[in-house]
């Protein structure tokens, strides 16, 4: 049903499925989502069709710095007002939406901003003397760029999500030309929608005070918050506890129990305040589900270097020759310029030098540490396997997951294969050499000391 409905908020866009995950899931989380990106994007579009999926009242509206509270919660009541009572006209405005939409929302003036901060956190609206409940599930708010004011960081932080929206890229430019609309919506955008309901979400976010999060799961948290450390990036002890709901949420609707690695990929989402940070918090993300990380153990690496160093260092070793009686044989060469000054005519004599020749135990001993080095390879080609397949179906079956990032991970795994199949190769290409090292007619039955990285 899930995948319905983002398929459904995605239908007909280009490029969209990211941003349509994002603020399903954030309905679903009951937290409010920033789309941030420039006009025509469809970051409108996307805002009515959630409401579509999740039910309720809808309020949409441009916001200026001319923008007045009236236009957002609703005239004041002359009715009230002649039996002294300041009261607003709220029905259909902002106070009564279950979905809202608000675009430019950081342009408005201090005074909404200020209502805005108390309807969006505490979901209750000042109603004269009284402070009533608002029925608001979530607001999707779109800005052009983060806001640099720091008099706008407490709003900002209200919003949990905060989600890209970039132009649809060179690779998807002809798909955009040949949609229906600026927007990139095409002709199934108006197909009935997935309907979830208030009642699925309210059970989710009931299942997720269940969920349990391990300790392997608090520890990546802790990771993660040096990371955005390093990045200058504080993240509130508020946004924390909202971040680890979550979380919990995402495992609710992947019907488990416990909080897993791969929930951690709205992290991204949640935790990031530009696209620096964004990009980092991906990087970090696949490495901790063991996708990105330096796969090739550098041990590995190391010993291959070693044994190629060997390997040139006995191939080019020479030793003297000797004749079968035991005599060593001379080579009979000229002198240069300077020898033919002292006597034209003396031959000068050396000894003669050949390849040298290795006892049958040394050259046997070699093929075995290389067979030890071979094993190992195996061995870890067995693992690697099993690591692969347990990331894959990690990711792969994940609904929040975008399947780029999937498609990437899949290619940095197989790569990571292919570099290692590349030293196997190299590795048992360098033990067919030592077996065919020139043997020795005498064996001295002295085996040599195993090569170490």
């Amino acid at each position: 049903m899930l995948q319905q409905a983002i398929g459904h908020l995605a239908r007909g866009l280009v490029e969209r499925e990211d941003q349509a995950r994002c603020i399903l899931l954030a309905a679903l989380c009951g937290e409010h989502v920033l789309l941030i990106g420039p006009p025509g994007t469809a970051k409108s579009e996307l805002a009515r069709r959630l409401r579509e999926v999740v039910g309720g009242r809808y309020f949409e509206r441009l916001l200026t710095r001319f923008t007045v509270p009236e236009e957002l919660f609703g005239p004041l009541s002359l009715a009230a007002l002649d039996e002294g009572r300041y009261q607003r006209e709220i029905d259909g405005y902002l106070p009564t939406a279950t979905v809202a939409f608000l675009d430019e929302v950081f342009k408005a003036n201090s005074a909404i901003l200020n209502a805005l901060l108390t309807l969006l956190h505490e979901r209750a609206f000042d109603q004269g003397p009284q402070r009533i409940a608002v029925p608001l599930l979530t607001l999707v708010a779109a800005s052009n760029e983060v806001p640099a004011d720091d008099s706008l960081r407490a709003f900002h932080d209200r919003f949990l999500f905060r989600c890209p929206v970039p132009p649809v890229g060179d690779a998807s430019f002809a798909q955009l030309l040949r949609s229906e609309s600026g927007a990139g919506a095409g002709p199934d955008a108006a197909a009935a929608p997935v309907t979830l309901g208030r009642d699925v979400l309210q059970a989710a976010a009931l299942q997720a005070a269940a969920v349990v999060l391990p300790g392997d799961i608090v520890a990546a948290l802790a990771e993660a918050r040096a990371l955005l450390r390093e990045l200058a990036c504080e993240v509130s002890d508020r946004r924390w506890v909202q971040v680890v709901r979550a979380l919990k949420v995402s495992a609710v609707t992947m019907r488990r129990a416990q909080v897993e690695l791969a929930d951690l990929w709205l992290l991204r989402w949640v935790l990031a305040a530009d696209a620096t940070q964004l990009e980092r918090l991906e990087t970090w993300f696949a490495r901790a589900l063991g996708g990105e990380r330096a796969l090739v153990p550098e041990r590995l690496q190391r010993l291959a270097q070693a044994w190629d160093k060997q390997l040139e260092i006995e191939q080019t070793a020479t030793e003297l020759a000797f004749d079968d009686s035991g005599k060593l044989s001379l080579a009979r060469s000229l002198g240069g310029a300077q020898d033919e000054a002292v006597s034209a005519a003396a031959p000068r004599l050396s000894a003669f030098s050949r390849r040298r020749r290795f006892s049958p135990t040394h050259v046997h001993a070699r093929v075995a540490q290389l067979d030890a080095v071979l094993a190992e390879l195996d061995a870890w080609f067995a693992g690697f396997e099993g690591h692969r397949r347990d990331v894959i179906e990690a990711v792969v079956c994940h609904v929040w997951i975008d399947r780029g990032f999937v498609a990437r991970l899949q290619g940095h795994l197989q790569q990571t294969l292919g570099s290692m199949s590349g030293l196997r190769e190299a590795i048992a290409n360098t033990r067919a050499a030592f077996a065919s090292l020139p043997l020795a007619d005498v064996d001295d039955g002295v085996a040599p000391e195993p090569v170490l990285a």
